[in-house]
Protein backbone atom coordinates (compact mmCIF):
# COMPACT_ATOMS: atom_id res chain seq x y z
CA UNK A 1 0.00 0.00 0.00
CA UNK A 2 1.11 3.63 -0.72
CA UNK A 3 1.83 5.76 2.03
CA UNK A 4 -0.15 8.89 1.59
CA UNK A 5 -1.00 9.50 5.02
CA UNK A 6 0.92 12.42 6.77
CA UNK A 7 0.05 12.96 10.42
CA UNK A 8 0.80 16.52 11.78
CA UNK A 9 1.23 16.98 15.69
CA UNK A 10 -0.28 20.55 16.79
CA UNK A 11 0.89 20.72 20.34
CA UNK A 12 -0.77 23.92 21.61
CA UNK A 13 -1.23 26.14 24.72
CA UNK A 14 -4.55 24.90 24.74
CA UNK A 15 -5.11 22.18 23.74
CA UNK A 16 -3.35 18.49 21.80
CA UNK A 17 -4.39 18.06 18.68
CA UNK A 18 -3.36 15.63 15.45
CA UNK A 19 -4.15 15.31 11.67
CA UNK A 20 -4.53 12.72 9.43
CA UNK A 21 -3.67 14.28 5.42
CA UNK A 22 -4.06 12.29 2.31
CA UNK A 23 -1.09 12.97 -0.05
CA UNK A 24 0.05 14.62 -2.24
CA UNK A 25 -2.77 17.35 -1.96
CA UNK A 26 -3.01 17.06 2.25
CA UNK A 27 -6.50 17.25 1.88
CA UNK A 28 -7.50 16.38 5.68
CA UNK A 29 -9.55 13.64 6.55
CA UNK A 30 -8.96 13.28 10.33
CA UNK A 31 -8.47 15.39 13.52
CA UNK A 32 -8.14 14.38 17.49
CA UNK A 33 -8.11 16.85 19.79
CA UNK A 34 -7.46 16.55 23.76
CA UNK A 35 -7.95 19.75 26.09
CA UNK A 36 -4.54 20.57 27.89
CA UNK A 37 -4.74 21.72 31.75
CA UNK A 38 -2.75 25.11 32.66
CA UNK A 39 -1.38 25.32 35.86
CA UNK A 40 -1.06 29.00 37.44
CA UNK A 41 0.82 28.30 41.16
CA UNK A 42 1.52 32.33 41.42
CA UNK A 43 0.23 35.65 39.69
CA UNK A 44 1.98 35.99 36.48
CA UNK A 45 3.06 32.20 36.25
CA UNK A 46 1.58 29.47 33.73
CA UNK A 47 2.67 26.00 33.46
CA UNK A 48 1.58 22.64 32.02
CA UNK A 49 2.19 19.38 33.60
CA UNK A 50 5.34 17.55 30.70
CA UNK A 51 3.53 13.84 31.38
CA UNK A 52 0.18 15.50 29.56
CA UNK A 53 2.20 16.69 27.11
CA UNK A 54 3.41 13.89 26.16
CA UNK A 55 0.82 11.01 26.68
CA UNK A 56 -1.76 13.84 25.02
CA UNK A 57 0.04 13.82 21.87
CA UNK A 58 0.43 10.24 21.69
CA UNK A 59 -3.35 9.50 22.05
CA UNK A 60 -4.51 11.84 19.65
CA UNK A 61 -1.88 10.38 17.09
CA UNK A 62 -3.47 7.25 17.51
CA UNK A 63 -6.87 8.63 17.56
CA UNK A 64 -6.58 10.55 14.37
CA UNK A 65 -4.70 6.92 12.58
CA UNK A 66 -7.30 5.21 13.32
CA UNK A 67 -10.38 8.03 12.25
CA UNK A 68 -8.55 7.79 9.08
CA UNK A 69 -8.21 4.18 8.60
CA UNK A 70 -4.70 3.77 8.18
CA UNK A 71 -1.97 1.39 9.59
CA UNK A 72 1.42 2.44 10.34
CA UNK A 73 2.63 1.59 7.27
CA UNK A 74 0.41 4.07 5.60
CA UNK A 75 2.33 6.71 7.31
CA UNK A 76 4.65 8.82 5.22
CA UNK A 77 5.56 10.66 7.97
CA UNK A 78 4.76 12.58 11.02
CA UNK A 79 5.52 16.19 11.27
CA UNK A 80 5.05 18.32 14.62
CA UNK A 81 4.26 22.35 15.42
CA UNK A 82 4.10 23.39 19.15
CA UNK A 83 3.66 26.40 21.21
CA UNK A 84 6.65 27.91 21.02
CA UNK A 85 9.34 29.23 23.84
CA UNK A 86 7.86 27.14 26.37
CA UNK A 87 10.47 25.83 27.99
CA UNK A 88 11.13 22.29 29.75
CA UNK A 89 14.02 20.31 31.44
CA UNK A 90 15.04 16.88 32.04
CA UNK A 91 17.24 14.06 33.23
CA UNK A 92 19.06 12.43 30.41
CA UNK A 93 18.89 9.15 32.18
CA UNK A 94 15.38 9.01 33.23
CA UNK A 95 13.43 11.26 31.07
CA UNK A 96 12.62 12.48 34.08
CA UNK A 97 11.62 16.87 34.28
CA UNK A 98 12.57 18.16 37.20
CA UNK A 99 9.71 20.96 36.98
CA UNK A 100 6.43 21.40 35.28
CA UNK A 101 7.37 22.67 31.79
CA UNK A 102 7.12 26.71 31.91
CA UNK A 103 4.95 28.32 29.20
CA UNK A 104 5.62 31.23 26.90
CA UNK A 105 2.77 33.24 28.81
CA UNK A 106 4.69 33.48 32.22
CA UNK A 107 6.22 36.50 33.50
CA UNK A 108 8.09 35.04 36.46
CA UNK A 109 12.02 36.38 35.24
CA UNK A 110 10.50 39.93 34.12
CA UNK A 111 12.72 41.22 37.12
CA UNK A 112 15.62 39.23 35.94
CA UNK A 113 14.87 40.80 32.23
CA UNK A 114 14.84 44.31 33.56
CA UNK A 115 18.41 43.86 34.69
CA UNK A 116 19.78 42.61 32.29
CA UNK A 117 18.15 45.46 30.15
CA UNK A 118 18.88 47.99 32.87
CA UNK A 119 22.39 46.49 32.51
CA UNK A 120 22.77 47.12 29.02
CA UNK A 121 22.92 44.05 26.98
CA UNK A 122 19.63 44.20 24.93
CA UNK A 123 21.32 45.86 22.02
CA UNK A 124 23.67 42.99 21.73
CA UNK A 125 21.05 40.28 22.51
CA UNK A 126 19.06 41.86 19.72
CA UNK A 127 21.37 42.22 17.14
CA UNK A 128 22.52 38.04 17.43
CA UNK A 129 19.28 36.43 17.62
CA UNK A 130 16.44 39.61 16.51
CA UNK A 131 14.80 39.24 19.93
CA UNK A 132 13.88 41.79 22.86
CA UNK A 133 14.67 40.69 26.64
CA UNK A 134 11.52 39.12 27.78
CA UNK A 135 10.15 36.63 30.10
CA UNK A 136 8.56 35.65 26.94
CA UNK A 137 11.65 33.33 25.88
CA UNK A 138 13.68 30.71 26.97
CA UNK A 139 16.69 31.72 28.38
CA UNK A 140 15.86 33.76 31.50
CA UNK A 141 13.11 30.64 31.90
CA UNK A 142 16.18 28.20 31.70
CA UNK A 143 18.47 29.84 34.38
CA UNK A 144 15.63 30.12 36.47
CA UNK A 145 15.26 26.57 36.67
CA UNK A 146 19.24 25.58 37.28
CA UNK A 147 18.81 28.65 39.97
CA UNK A 148 15.93 27.63 41.57
CA UNK A 149 15.85 23.52 41.35
CA UNK A 150 18.27 22.55 44.21
CA UNK A 151 21.35 20.58 42.22
CA UNK A 152 19.80 21.67 38.54
CA UNK A 153 23.13 23.92 37.88
CA UNK A 154 25.69 21.07 39.01
CA UNK A 155 23.97 18.63 36.81
CA UNK A 156 23.46 21.05 34.04
CA UNK A 157 27.22 20.99 33.89
CA UNK A 158 28.31 18.01 34.28
CA UNK A 159 25.64 17.14 31.26
CA UNK A 160 23.46 15.41 32.76
CA UNK A 161 20.18 17.46 31.67
CA UNK A 162 18.56 17.95 28.82
CA UNK A 163 16.56 21.38 27.51
CA UNK A 164 14.22 21.94 25.05
CA UNK A 165 10.95 23.61 23.35
CA UNK A 166 8.25 21.51 23.67
CA UNK A 167 9.47 19.82 20.19
CA UNK A 168 11.82 18.74 21.37
CA UNK A 169 10.44 17.18 24.75
CA UNK A 170 8.48 15.05 22.08
CA UNK A 171 10.92 14.10 20.06
CA UNK A 172 12.71 12.71 22.83
CA UNK A 173 9.25 11.36 24.33
CA UNK A 174 8.64 9.77 20.85
CA UNK A 175 12.09 8.37 19.90
CA UNK A 176 12.33 6.53 23.71
CA UNK A 177 15.33 9.04 24.09
CA UNK A 178 17.30 8.42 21.23
CA UNK A 179 17.47 12.07 19.52
CA UNK A 180 17.52 15.64 21.77
CA UNK A 181 17.30 17.95 18.37
CA UNK A 182 14.82 20.96 17.54
CA UNK A 183 14.31 23.06 13.95
CA UNK A 184 16.21 26.46 13.39
CA UNK A 185 12.67 28.26 14.43
CA UNK A 186 11.93 26.99 17.91
CA UNK A 187 15.73 27.37 18.50
CA UNK A 188 15.57 31.18 17.32
CA UNK A 189 12.67 31.68 19.79
CA UNK A 190 15.36 30.56 22.94
CA UNK A 191 17.16 33.74 23.24
CA UNK A 192 20.07 31.63 22.76
CA UNK A 193 20.54 31.00 19.05
CA UNK A 194 22.84 33.01 16.91
CA UNK A 195 19.83 33.93 13.48
CA UNK A 196 22.88 35.18 11.56
CA UNK A 197 25.29 32.22 11.87
CA UNK A 198 22.73 29.63 12.89
CA UNK A 199 23.85 27.81 15.49
CA UNK A 200 23.85 28.50 19.45
CA UNK A 201 25.69 31.86 20.63
CA UNK A 202 28.85 31.55 23.07
CA UNK A 203 28.30 35.06 24.06
CA UNK A 204 24.70 34.71 25.01
CA UNK A 205 25.39 31.10 27.03
CA UNK A 206 27.84 33.11 28.85
CA UNK A 207 25.58 35.95 29.53
CA UNK A 208 22.60 33.72 30.83
CA UNK A 209 25.10 31.09 32.25
CA UNK A 210 23.10 28.46 30.45
CA UNK A 211 25.81 25.18 29.83
CA UNK A 212 26.00 24.52 26.38
CA UNK A 213 25.46 20.56 27.07
CA UNK A 214 21.64 21.30 28.02
CA UNK A 215 21.65 22.27 24.44
CA UNK A 216 19.78 19.82 21.62
CA UNK A 217 21.36 19.71 18.15
CA UNK A 218 19.96 22.30 15.53
CA UNK A 219 18.25 20.42 12.09
CA UNK A 220 16.24 22.12 9.02
CA UNK A 221 12.38 21.96 9.44
CA UNK A 222 11.88 19.00 6.98
CA UNK A 223 14.51 16.27 7.25
CA UNK A 224 14.79 12.81 9.48
CA UNK A 225 14.49 13.59 13.06
CA UNK A 226 14.03 10.09 14.00
CA UNK A 227 11.26 7.38 14.22
CA UNK A 228 8.09 7.35 16.96
CA UNK A 229 9.16 3.87 18.76
CA UNK A 230 6.78 1.20 17.57
CA UNK A 231 5.09 0.69 20.61
CA UNK A 232 3.41 4.14 20.77
CA UNK A 233 1.67 3.71 17.33
CA UNK A 234 2.20 0.11 16.58
CA UNK A 235 4.43 0.56 13.99
CA UNK A 236 7.90 3.15 13.43
CA UNK A 237 6.98 6.06 11.19
CA UNK A 238 9.34 8.46 10.38
CA UNK A 239 9.34 11.98 11.99
CA UNK A 240 9.93 14.11 9.36
CA UNK A 241 9.33 18.19 9.83
CA UNK A 242 9.34 20.37 12.81
CA UNK A 243 8.36 24.03 12.95
CA UNK A 244 7.34 26.55 15.64
CA UNK A 245 2.92 27.01 15.77
CA UNK A 246 3.83 30.39 14.23
CA UNK A 247 6.42 29.53 11.30
CA UNK A 248 4.36 26.67 10.61
CA UNK A 249 1.35 28.80 9.70
CA UNK A 250 3.46 31.03 7.12
CA UNK A 251 4.34 27.94 5.68
CA UNK A 252 0.04 26.32 5.63
CA UNK A 253 -0.44 29.90 4.24
CA UNK A 254 2.15 29.03 1.62
CA UNK A 255 3.76 32.80 2.47
CA UNK A 256 6.82 31.94 0.89
CA UNK A 257 7.40 35.37 -0.71
CA UNK A 258 8.87 38.36 0.58
CA UNK A 259 6.14 40.55 1.75
CA UNK A 260 3.70 37.74 2.28
CA UNK A 261 1.91 38.69 5.63
CA UNK A 262 -0.25 35.83 8.10
CA UNK A 263 -1.58 36.07 11.09
CA UNK A 264 -2.91 33.81 13.31
CA UNK A 265 -5.63 33.98 15.64
CA UNK A 266 -5.51 31.36 18.49
CA UNK A 267 -5.14 32.10 22.92
CA UNK A 268 -2.73 35.35 21.20
CA UNK A 269 -2.56 36.59 17.92
CA UNK A 270 0.72 36.59 16.20
CA UNK A 271 1.83 38.37 12.76
CA UNK A 272 4.54 37.27 10.59
CA UNK A 273 6.11 39.10 7.40
CA UNK A 274 7.95 37.45 5.33
CA UNK A 275 11.18 39.01 4.55
CA UNK A 276 13.10 36.89 3.01
CA UNK A 277 16.69 36.13 3.01
CA UNK A 278 17.78 38.68 4.62
CA UNK A 279 17.10 39.15 8.60
CA UNK A 280 15.65 42.94 8.94
CA UNK A 281 16.14 44.75 12.36
CA UNK A 282 13.81 46.26 13.32
CA UNK A 283 13.30 50.12 14.21
CA UNK A 284 9.87 49.87 15.99
CA UNK A 285 10.43 46.86 18.33
CA UNK A 286 8.88 43.86 16.50
CA UNK A 287 10.99 40.61 16.34
CA UNK A 288 13.01 39.15 13.62
CA UNK A 289 13.10 35.62 13.63
CA UNK A 290 13.18 32.60 11.67
CA UNK A 291 10.98 31.90 9.16
CA UNK A 292 11.70 28.40 7.79
CA UNK A 293 14.90 26.61 7.36
CA UNK A 294 15.13 24.34 4.28
CA UNK A 295 17.99 22.05 2.76
CA UNK A 296 20.16 24.23 4.83
CA UNK A 297 18.68 27.65 3.54
CA UNK A 298 17.18 29.99 6.34
CA UNK A 299 14.38 32.43 5.63
CA UNK A 300 13.41 35.28 8.11
CA UNK A 301 10.27 36.77 9.03
CA UNK A 302 9.47 40.19 11.45
CA UNK A 303 7.14 39.12 13.76
CA UNK A 304 4.80 41.17 16.09
CA UNK A 305 3.13 38.96 19.36
CA UNK A 306 0.05 39.89 20.79
CA UNK A 307 -0.08 37.97 24.12
CA UNK A 308 -3.86 38.37 24.54
CA UNK A 309 -6.70 37.33 21.68
CA UNK A 310 -9.14 34.78 21.88
CA UNK A 311 -8.09 34.68 25.57
CA UNK A 312 -10.21 37.95 25.94
CA UNK A 313 -13.25 35.86 24.91
CA UNK A 314 -12.00 32.53 27.16
CA UNK A 315 -11.57 35.57 29.72
CA UNK A 316 -15.26 37.00 29.30
CA UNK A 317 -16.62 32.91 29.10
CA UNK A 318 -14.56 31.61 31.79
CA UNK A 319 -13.59 35.02 34.26
CA UNK A 320 -17.12 36.94 34.41
CA UNK A 321 -19.98 34.71 32.82
CA UNK A 322 -20.70 37.16 30.29
CA UNK A 323 -21.15 34.49 27.36
CA UNK A 324 -21.53 30.44 27.70
CA UNK A 325 -20.04 29.68 24.38
CA UNK A 326 -17.09 32.09 22.30
CA UNK A 327 -19.03 31.40 19.37
CA UNK A 328 -21.84 33.93 20.62
CA UNK A 329 -19.18 37.16 20.71
CA UNK A 330 -20.08 38.10 17.36
CA UNK A 331 -23.49 37.89 17.20
CA UNK A 332 -23.43 39.80 20.48
CA UNK A 333 -21.00 42.66 18.95
CA UNK A 334 -23.16 43.34 16.24
CA UNK A 335 -26.37 43.85 18.57
CA UNK A 336 -23.98 46.23 20.52
CA UNK A 337 -24.55 49.97 21.57
CA UNK A 338 -22.45 51.90 18.36
CA UNK A 339 -22.99 55.27 20.49
CA UNK A 340 -20.63 53.56 22.99
CA UNK A 341 -17.06 53.25 22.79
CA UNK A 342 -15.82 51.01 25.25
CA UNK A 343 -12.35 50.04 24.83
CA UNK A 344 -10.65 46.66 26.33
CA UNK A 345 -7.08 46.85 26.74
CA UNK A 346 -6.33 42.97 27.78
CA UNK A 347 -2.99 43.29 28.75
CA UNK A 348 -3.48 40.52 31.35
CA UNK A 349 0.33 38.97 31.41
CA UNK A 350 1.68 42.38 29.67
CA UNK A 351 1.65 44.33 26.51
CA UNK A 352 3.56 42.40 23.66
CA UNK A 353 4.66 44.45 20.34
CA UNK A 354 5.21 47.36 20.06
CA UNK A 355 5.20 48.00 23.80
CA UNK A 356 7.12 45.26 25.20
CA UNK A 357 5.87 46.33 28.66
CA UNK A 358 5.69 43.12 30.81
CA UNK A 359 3.83 45.18 34.06
CA UNK A 360 1.09 46.08 32.34
CA UNK A 361 -2.11 44.99 33.49
CA UNK A 362 -5.69 44.95 31.41
CA UNK A 363 -7.96 47.85 31.61
CA UNK A 364 -11.59 48.88 30.47
CA UNK A 365 -12.62 52.17 29.45
CA UNK A 366 -15.48 53.86 28.27
CA UNK A 367 -17.97 51.94 30.77
CA UNK A 368 -21.06 53.69 31.34
CA UNK A 369 -24.36 52.51 33.07
CA UNK A 370 -25.84 51.42 29.72
CA UNK A 371 -22.59 48.90 29.00
CA UNK A 372 -23.77 45.26 29.01
CA UNK A 373 -22.93 42.21 27.62
CA UNK A 374 -22.58 43.00 24.55
CA UNK A 375 -20.31 45.80 24.50
CA UNK A 376 -18.05 44.01 26.22
CA UNK A 377 -18.26 41.45 23.50
CA UNK A 378 -17.76 43.87 20.75
CA UNK A 379 -14.85 45.62 23.21
CA UNK A 380 -12.99 41.99 23.55
CA UNK A 381 -13.34 41.23 19.47
CA UNK A 382 -12.50 44.85 18.57
CA UNK A 383 -9.42 44.89 20.90
CA UNK A 384 -7.95 42.03 18.60
CA UNK A 385 -8.27 44.24 15.49
CA UNK A 386 -6.54 47.56 17.19
CA UNK A 387 -3.19 45.82 18.45
CA UNK A 388 -2.88 43.88 14.87
CA UNK A 389 -3.20 47.34 13.18
CA UNK A 390 -0.62 48.38 16.00
CA UNK A 391 1.48 45.64 14.30
CA UNK A 392 1.05 46.28 11.26
CA UNK A 393 1.78 49.72 11.17
CA UNK A 394 5.19 48.81 13.17
CA UNK A 395 6.13 46.52 10.60
CA UNK A 396 5.42 48.58 7.95
CA UNK A 397 8.18 51.59 9.67
CA UNK A 398 10.50 48.46 9.38
CA UNK A 399 10.30 47.02 5.66
CA UNK A 400 8.58 48.02 2.29
CA UNK A 401 8.42 45.94 -0.36
CA UNK A 402 10.55 46.89 -3.56
CA UNK A 403 8.80 49.03 -5.69
CA UNK A 404 5.79 49.66 -3.57
CA UNK A 405 4.44 52.93 -2.00
CA UNK A 406 5.17 51.95 1.88
CA UNK A 407 3.22 48.38 2.21
CA UNK A 408 0.25 49.77 2.14
CA UNK A 409 -1.35 47.23 -0.43
CA UNK A 410 -1.09 44.93 1.53
CA UNK A 411 -2.98 41.60 1.88
CA UNK A 412 -3.09 39.56 5.48
CA UNK A 413 -3.94 35.67 5.48
CA UNK A 414 -5.57 34.41 8.38
CA UNK A 415 -6.02 31.70 10.47
CA UNK A 416 -7.11 30.48 13.67
CA UNK A 417 -10.14 29.96 15.78
CA UNK A 418 -11.12 33.67 15.95
CA UNK A 419 -11.13 33.39 11.95
CA UNK A 420 -14.62 31.75 11.89
CA UNK A 421 -16.42 34.99 13.13
CA UNK A 422 -17.02 36.85 9.95
CA UNK A 423 -17.91 40.03 12.50
CA UNK A 424 -14.34 39.93 13.56
CA UNK A 425 -12.78 39.42 10.26
CA UNK A 426 -15.11 42.28 8.97
CA UNK A 427 -13.92 44.87 11.58
CA UNK A 428 -10.04 43.83 11.26
CA UNK A 429 -10.42 44.33 7.49
CA UNK A 430 -12.54 47.71 8.31
CA UNK A 431 -9.31 48.91 10.81
CA UNK A 432 -6.11 47.81 8.52
CA UNK A 433 -8.18 49.18 5.66
CA UNK A 434 -6.84 46.32 3.93
CA UNK A 435 -8.05 42.86 2.70
CA UNK A 436 -7.78 40.14 4.57
CA UNK A 437 -8.34 36.29 2.98
CA UNK A 438 -9.44 33.25 5.44
CA UNK A 439 -8.36 30.39 3.46
CA UNK A 440 -10.14 27.05 2.66
CA UNK A 441 -8.12 24.85 4.92
CA UNK A 442 -7.90 26.82 8.10
CA UNK A 443 -5.91 25.02 10.09
CA UNK A 444 -2.74 25.89 8.11
CA UNK A 445 -0.36 25.60 11.36
CA UNK A 446 -1.19 21.72 11.45
CA UNK A 447 -1.29 21.98 7.65
CA UNK A 448 2.66 23.37 7.53
CA UNK A 449 3.70 20.23 9.64
CA UNK A 450 2.57 17.71 7.14
CA UNK A 451 3.76 19.60 4.24
CA UNK A 452 7.30 19.71 5.84
CA UNK A 453 6.54 15.90 6.36
CA UNK A 454 5.37 15.18 3.33
CA UNK A 455 7.78 17.15 1.56
CA UNK A 456 10.77 15.46 3.15
CA UNK A 457 9.22 11.76 2.22
CA UNK A 458 8.76 12.74 -1.27
CA UNK A 459 5.31 12.57 -1.44
CA UNK A 460 4.44 16.19 -1.75
CA UNK A 461 5.24 19.01 -4.02
CA UNK A 462 8.00 21.31 -3.34
CA UNK A 463 6.84 25.00 -2.50
CA UNK A 464 5.66 25.92 -5.83
CA UNK A 465 3.44 23.44 -6.11
CA UNK A 466 1.93 23.34 -2.47
CA UNK A 467 1.80 27.02 -2.92
CA UNK A 468 -0.47 26.45 -6.14
CA UNK A 469 -2.93 24.57 -4.01
CA UNK A 470 -3.51 27.63 -1.55
CA UNK A 471 -7.53 28.16 -1.79
CA UNK A 472 -9.37 31.74 -0.60
CA UNK A 473 -12.76 30.75 1.21
CA UNK A 474 -13.50 34.32 1.45
CA UNK A 475 -12.10 37.61 1.39
CA UNK A 476 -13.45 40.40 3.67
CA UNK A 477 -12.65 44.01 2.10
CA UNK A 478 -12.75 46.90 4.18
CA UNK A 479 -16.45 48.90 4.22
CA UNK A 480 -15.72 51.63 7.20
CA UNK A 481 -15.30 55.43 5.63
CA UNK A 482 -11.90 56.64 7.00
CA UNK A 483 -13.24 59.03 9.17
CA UNK A 484 -15.00 56.41 11.66
CA UNK A 485 -12.28 54.05 11.26
CA UNK A 486 -9.28 57.06 12.70
CA UNK A 487 -11.36 58.01 14.81
CA UNK A 488 -12.17 54.31 16.86
CA UNK A 489 -8.66 53.97 16.39
CA UNK A 490 -7.62 56.95 18.13
CA UNK A 491 -9.79 56.29 21.18
CA UNK A 492 -7.69 52.35 21.37
CA UNK A 493 -4.02 54.63 21.02
CA UNK A 494 -5.58 56.50 24.08
CA UNK A 495 -6.83 53.85 26.25
CA UNK A 496 -3.63 52.14 25.59
CA UNK A 497 -1.60 55.28 26.78
CA UNK A 498 -3.43 54.93 30.05
CA UNK A 499 -2.99 51.66 30.63
CA UNK A 500 0.81 52.03 30.16
CA UNK A 501 1.23 55.17 32.50
CA UNK A 502 -1.50 54.45 34.88
CA UNK A 503 -3.43 57.74 34.12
Amino acid sequence: MAKDLVLALDQGTTSTRAFAFRAPHLAPVAVARRALDQHFPASGWVEHEPEDLFAHSVAVLREALAQAGGQPGDVAGIGITNQRETTLIWRRDTGQPIHRAIVWQDRRTADACAALRAAGHEPEVTARTGLLIDPYFCATKIAWLLDTIPGARAEAEAGKLAFGTVDTWLLWRLTEGWVHATDATNASRTMLFNIHDGCWDEELLRLFRIPRALLPEVRDCAGPFGHAAPALLGGAVPILGIAGDQQAAVIGQACFKPGMVKSTYGTGCFLLLNTGDRPVPSRARMLTTVAYQLAGRRSYALEGAIFIAGAAVQWLRDGLGVVADAAETGRLAAAADPAQSVYLVPAFTGLGAPHWDAEARGALFGLTRGTGPAELARAALESVAYQTRDLIEAMRADWRKPGSQGGDETVLRVDGGMTASDWTMQFLADMLNAPVDRPVVQETTALGAAWLAGFAAGVCPDQDGFAESWALQRRFTPQMDGATRERAYAGWRDAVRRTLTGM
